[in-house]
């Protein structure tokens, strides 16, 4: 559960005051995602795809010897799909699967910067005229020109779906190194 998870459950003066939050551009839409739930932004780099996994699945990147699944948020929100460019980032977050905190890589257009957030400053998202499901928003800020959807991650990766993209991941890729450069 993440403090989004909880800040929604929490009420009182224990109840957290703001919230630190990455923000990222899909598709010329600012989205946010609470950094305690981030390992690290990496600059674009290719991606093996993985035979019979959903569409949303880009596929795996090895990072440090631990082969991660890459998916893309456009994809999976059924938005305009585009090319990598220059500014493309994946960022690694953590989600929960039975229980178990797992990495997985998010494509994004661009990293923004964190920003804080203070709660009170965070709205309910609109029931109508969001092009992805409010299921998957925990709010909305605004923040100088532009608002900010704050994604529910827990809410986004189902268990099921991320289960079936684990289950077709290998555990680790190859080493391709030559036994000479061993």
């Amino acid at each position: 559960m993440t403090s989004l998870d909880r800040q929604s459950q929490a009420s009182g003066p224990d109840s957290v005051s703001s919230l630190q939050v990455l923000s990222f551009v899909l598709d010329g839409e600012w989205f946010g995602v609470e950094i305690s739930g981030i390992q690290e932004v990496l600059e674009y780099r290719t991606v093996t795809q993985v035979p019979r996994t959903p569409e949303f699945m880009l596929g795996v990147i090895n990072l440090r010897g631990k082969v991660i699944p890459v998916v893309d948020l456009r994809q999976y929100f059924g938005m305009k799909m585009s090319e990598p460019t220059v500014d493309s980032c994946i960022v690694i977050i953590h989600v929960e699967i039975d229980g178990e905190s797992t990495p997985l890589g998010i494509l994004a257009d661009r990293v923004q910067e964190v920003v804080e957030i203070s709660t009170a400053d965070i709205n309910p998202p609109p029931r109508i005229g969001n092009r992805i499901s409010s299921a998957f928003i925990y709010g909305m800020a605004r923040l100088d020109d532009n608002f900010i959807i704050l994604l529910r991650l827990s809410r986004v990766f189902a268990a099921e779906e991320l289960q079936q993209v684990l289950d077709k991941t290998p555990d680790s890729e190859p080493d391709h190194r030559n036994d000479d450069q061993a």
